[in-house]
């Protein structure tokens, strides 16, 4: 949709310039493939960071991507409540990373510093990784809940 309405484009030269926001990742390292009980409650710590992590990049679409403001805020209170969801499935979910007010307003000044021409590959970008982050994230829960004992 952003690709048509936009031009938008995954292959655009922009977009690879201008890809430095630093957006959470759920990588082989924390224990996608669950291995073993501390590579699965490691990997729920790192689901669970990076989703209140993403709060904040997703109360800037919110703001900038107006048209779809409604979706944006139902996305945005449903990765909330996965995120503490999820954040209540680690032994010690104190471990689990969550962005002091300090982190998200300075974080969201320099999503907000954005010029204009790049506001709508920033807005691009934070979906496309949010979405890659939600696969991972699904493709993790499932495997979790067919191999431990809770249920999500």
């Amino acid at each position: 949709q952003m690709c048509e309405k936009f031009t938008v484009c995954e292959n655009s030269m922009e977009m690879l310039l201008h890809n430095n926001l630093n957006l959470p990742k759920v990588t082989e390292e924390d224990g996608d493939f669950f291995t073993f009980l501390s590579f699965q409650d490691k990997c729920l710590r790192k689901i669970s960071s990076g989703l209140y992590t993403f709060q904040t990049y997703l109360k800037y679409v919110q703001e900038t991507f107006i048209s779809e403001n409604q979706n944006v805020e139902s996305l945005s209170y449903s990765t909330e409540h996965l995120a503490h969801t999820i954040r209540q499935m680690v032994i010690n979910p104190e471990e689990v990373i969550i962005p002091d007010a300090a982190t998200q307003e300075s974080l969201h000044t320099k999503l907000k510093s954005t010029k204009a021409w790049t506001e709508k590959i920033t807005i691009h970008l934070i979906l496309r990784d949010f979405t890659s982050f939600m696969e991972k994230t699904v493709r993790a829960v499932r495997y979790l809940k067919n191999t431990r004992s809770f249920s999500v």
